[in-house]
């Protein structure tokens, strides 16, 4: 059943710091780019709003774990980038804080739905990233972002 909600913003990138899941190399250090703004961009642009309706489609969450996910910022904590050392795109998505339920005293989820929320959200994030590559492949010249095959090179599938 697909949920009936209100698309949140798309996250803000800016002022972001390393991605959680980067890991610096050493033929890279010093030059990385994560190209956030032009993401974000595209994000704006619909990235996030065509890749959040797709999600909505098929996520096993009801209008409550929606409304948790939002109240706690998970939707804003989602990072997205490009990896200089891999070149390609990634995402970082957020999960549910381990002090969750201390901070919301009057509602629990339990360990099973608190896992299953965390695999949703890292459903939406590739469904995000995925929309993300398909803007980037009708820009194969470069655009006013920077994005296309002679900012980055040949990409491999």
């Amino acid at each position: 059943m697909a949920l009936d909600i209100e698309v949140p913003e798309p996250p803000d990138l800016s002022n972001r710091g390393t991605p959680r899941e980067f890991e610096w190399q050493e033929e890279t250090l010093g030059s990385e780019d994560f190209y956030r703004e032009d993401i974000e961009d595209l994000l704006q642009e619909g990235a996030w709003k065509e890749g959040f309706n797709e999600w909505t489609e098929y996520a096993n969450l009801d209008e409550e774990h929606v409304r948790i996910i939002s109240d706690l910022g998970l939707f804003q904590a989602f990072d997205f980038y490009w990896d200089p050392a891999e070149d390609r795109l990634r995402f970082d998505a957020p999960t549910i804080p381990d002090d969750w339920r201390e901070r919301n005293a009057t509602e629990s989820l339990d360990s099973s739905t608190t896992s299953m929320i965390d695999g949703e959200l890292d459903d939406l994030g590739r469904v995000v990233q995925e929309v993300l590559e398909d803007y980037l492949e009708r820009n194969d010249e470069v655009s006013d972002y920077g994005w296309g095959e002679e900012t980055y090179g040949k990409r491999e599938e």
